[in-house]
């Protein structure tokens, strides 16, 4: 520590030596820790500061840290209680790949002065990885032949853990054919070797599937597993073998040429080449035989190879050999009998006498449209014939004689549906086997107008940008009619309908083509909001039809109205001046910012914000509400003047946006102010007595109610003026609901007039409402500055009496309350003073 002082005393003249005196003074003893891996966060591994014999106090100020791990923090010092904590779980595995030893090495470094310390900390291993083989599955392949007690070589397991955690010992599942050896290497690692117990047999057991597990030291032991698959590899030790030895066929005469008579199969219980068959006829198999059929020497199928009658040969006798493909080949013999049986040669004939097509789709049920007939050569059952078609076609055949037939319509026929029918008649005798013959007509239909156009949808609801270019694609109504030619042709127009003395033909068109549907002018959301009318489409048969669709065109709205800042009231541009007395309450609204927008929805929502301010620490805006108010109340710092700027900007996309200036003068006043009339500060104690306080109220009130009851008999008193209308003021104008501005008047809805009553009567204005008779949606509005009296707004002298009266009465009625409020507000300021004494 003394060498560290005089490194700071001679800091002052030499910095370099300030810093190897610093150096000279670190610390370079290491501080050994032992803990096992994977610990959870937050685990405390020592008390560092205590080992180390630091302050617990001066760590958090002598800027205490340690160095970061490939990248990673895993531990980190509480600055609080100096414990050295896990912050990510440490895996041994991870950091220390194939060592028997894990070492992190950290670093310490504290300020004021500059130490260090060398942290050594030990991760210990712990059994949190089973073991598991390079290779799920492993393959053999063992000859049946090969002896007893063959070795073979296994894929030993691998285990990321060290010492005990490491893999102890193999398992192999049960088998008689089969065990394992285990072998131990130099580095002591475990492998082993597949030992054959007992000879295999293929034909008995193909395939054999092991499962070797490895086990590791660890408490409690973790385990791998591999699948083995032994393949036993075949020899040529078994004989082919038919399924029968002897087999009696019967074949009918004139089969095909190529049909197939029998297909033999003999099977060898060896595989590859020994299990591989080849056919062949023995020397005991006659020529005529060998003619007559054919045997294909790879599948063993026997198939006609010549015409076979009946009359010339009855009876085949063959004997045919199946050889396998071994060294040694093995063969195997079976005996064949064919029967030719007599059969029914003769085929039944069909012929067409009569086909109408095509036909009308409106056809009447039970028209005759085709007649055939049948014929047989045979005789007996092989010569009676019977004749049928497709039952899932609407058509039935009627017998009208012998042998002849009649094609009926049975059911409506559909164009649309069906527009042709394949027709199959088939003709099959009574024989043993039958024979049949067939033949197919076609069938075409005709379109009739039968259809009407239909639209895909029965109502469209079309959305239509505002501000939209003249002559603009709305939308393409197609409809579709499933009939042909002309009675599809379809044509397209509007349904004339009047809105507001405007044809509908004048603000749409539509293509009677194809149903595009055009717009012919530019729509303004804030006039025309939406559209309604039907569309008819009618297709050009004889007699044409028709149907038609309701088309809801809706004017989207886009943010082209910027917002209007109705208040506060400026006389003359954007500038605003106020008075605010300079001992204003923390909390007191100053004044309030209402903008409105003629958009709707997202576009006509609007938000305030300061643009600028002379003192951003002194006032507060809201920025939904517009509510400016004090943040502290002023101090002899503070400057007179104070500049608002507020910009009100709407939510649309690009945002739109109006700003105001507000000029503030702060002025001295003898006694604090309301803020906002709902406290009094308790320091002002002007009087001493409670008597005089109900006296003096009491006086107020009756002064002001006598006050209120001749003003309005004067008013009353009054006679009005002539009919004629007055000019409108400076300050009033009629307009509709639009919520248009001229000067300091506004018109717009109730709930907004509400909220802009409540803000201007706290500052001084007032503001009346007055419908306008015959028109309900217009009002007239009226806002008054501080420095000037009621200001005349009306369109007749009958309007103008009854603003007054209202007026009068609203503002008499607000100073009576008030004067009430400050009554009971200082007869309770008394009370709980008199209390507090008291209690004292």
């Amino acid at each position: 520590m003394e060498a560290h002082r005089s490194a700071q005393h001679w800091g002052r003249y030499v910095s370099v030596f300030l810093l190897f005196s610093s150096a000279l003074n670190t610390v370079y003893a290491v501080t050994h820790y032992s803990i096992p891996e994977e610990l959870k966060e937050g685990s405390v591994v020592a008390n560092l500061a205590a080992d180390l014999g630091l302050d617990v106090q001066e760590l958090s100020r002598r800027k205490m840290r340690l160095d970061v791990i490939a990248n990673k923090k895993y531990l980190d010092v509480n600055k609080e209680t100096g414990e050295l904590y896990i912050v990510e779980k440490i895996d041994r595995e991870y950091l220390c790949i194939s060592k028997t030893t894990c070492f992190l090495k950290l670093d310490a470094t504290i300020e004021n002065p500059v130490r260090m310390f060398n942290i050594e900390l030990e991760i210990l291993d712990i059994n949190d990885n089973a073991p598991h083989f390079r290779r799920d599955t492993m393959h053999l392949d063992i000859a049946e032949s090969t002896p007893a007690g063959e070795r073979f070589s296994l894929n030993n397991a691998v285990d990321p853990d060290i010492g005990t955690n490491s893999i102890k010992t193999y398992y192999l599942s049960e088998s008689e054919h089969f065990n394992i050896e285990i072998q131990t290497g130099r580095d002591g690692s475990k492998f082993t070797d597949l030992i054959l117990n007992k000879a295999l047999d293929r034909e008995e057991q193909s395939v054999h599937n092991l499962i070797l597990t490895a086990v590791d030291g660890g408490v409690p032991s973790r385990t791998g597993t591999a699948n083995i698959i032994v393949r036993v590899l075949d020899t040529n030790d078994n004989a082919p073998k038919f399924d029968k030895d002897s087999y009696n066929i019967d074949i009918m005469e004139n089969s095909p040429i190529g049909r197939l008579v029998v297909k033999l199969n003999a099977t060898d219980l060896d595989e590859g080449s020994n299990s591989e068959i080849v056919y062949s006829y023995s020397l005991y198999t006659s020529e005529k035989t060998q003619e007559t059929f054919s045997l294909n020497p790879n599948t063993g199928e026997i198939t006609v190879k010549d015409m076979i009658n009946y009359e010339d040969f009855r009876i085949y006798d063959m004997e045919v050999i199946a050889a396998d493909k071994g060294t040694h080949f093995l063969s195997g013999h079976c005996k064949l009998t064919i029967l030719v049986t007599d059969m029914n040669d003769n085929h039944p004939e069909l012929s067409i006498k009569s086909f109408q097509s095509p036909v009308k789709e409106d056809i009447a049920v039970d028209t005759v449209i085709a007649v055939v007939s049948v014929s047989d050569k045979d005789s007996g059952d092989n010569g009676k014939v019977d004749i049928h078609i497709a039952d899932q076609l609407p058509f039935a055949l009627r017998a009208s004689s012998d042998n002849y037939y009649e094609l009926v319509v049975s059911q409506p026929l559909d164009r649309e549906k069906v527009p042709e029918y394949e027709i199959t008649f088939t003709v099959t005798d009574r024989g043993s086997p039958p024979l049949s013959d067939n033949e197919t007509m076609t069938l075409e239909l005709l379109d009739v107008n039968d259809n009407v156009p239909q639209f895909p949808q029965s109502f469209y609801t079309i959305p239509v940008m505002e501000n939209n270019a003249p002559g603009a694609l709305l939308s393409s109504l197609t409809a579709f009619d499933p009939d042909l030619h002309e009675n599809q042709y379809l044509v397209y127009f509007i349904i004339e309908k009047e809105i507001v003395n405007t044809s509908m033909s004048m603000l749409f068109s539509i293509n009677p083509e194809n149903g595009n549907l055009y717009a012919l002018k530019t729509f303004d959301y804030e006039i025309e909001k939406e559209f309604l009318f039907h569309i008819e489409t009618r297709d050009s048969g004889v007699p044409p039809l028709s149907s038609n669709v309701t088309v809801h065109i809706i004017i989207v709205d886009q943010n082209d109205n910027p917002p209007v800042i109705v208040s506060p009231w400026r006389a003359h541009g954007s500038v605003v001046e106020e008075k605010i007395p300079r001992s204003t309450d923390k909390g007191s609204l100053v004044s309030k910012v209402i903008a409105i927008d003629t958009d709707s929805v997202q576009n006509s929502r609007i938000t305030y914000q300061f643009l600028q301010v002379t003192d951003a620490t002194l006032f507060s805006l809201d920025q939904y509400n517009g509510e400016i108010r004090t943040m502290r109340m002023f101090s002899y710092r503070d400057p007179r003047h104070q500049r608002l700027v507020v910009i009100a900007k709407d939510n649309g996309n690009p945002a739109l946006s109006a700003t105001v200036t507000i000029k503030l003068s702060t002025v001295e006043t003898a006694v604090k102010a309301y803020s906002d009339m709902t406290e009094v500060p308790l320091e002002y104690d002007i009087f001493s007595d409670l008597n005089l306080y109900l006296v003096i109220g009491l006086g107020s009130v009756s002064f002001l109610l006598l006050i209120t009851i001749l003003v309005t008999c004067v008013l009353k008193c009054q006679k009005p003026m002539p009919s004629k209308a007055a000019p409108p003021s400076r300050n009033s104008v009629i307009s509709e609901r639009n919520s248009t501005i001229a000067d300091s008047t506004l018109v717009s809805n109730d709930a907004y007039w509400y909220s802009l009553f409540l803000a201007e009567t706290r500052k001084g204005k007032l503001v009346v409402r007055q419908p306008v008779p015959k028109a309900g949606s217009r009002y007239i509005v009226s806002s008054l500055p501080r420095s000037t009296g009621l200001t005349e707004t009306s369109d007749s002298a009958a309007s103008t009496l009854q603003v007054r009266i209202n007026s009068s009465f609203q503002i008499c009625k607000m100073l009576f309350y008030c004067s009430l409020l400050s009554v009971f507000e200082s007869v309770r300021v008394r009370f709980t003073r008199k209390c507090l004494s008291i209690s004292t």
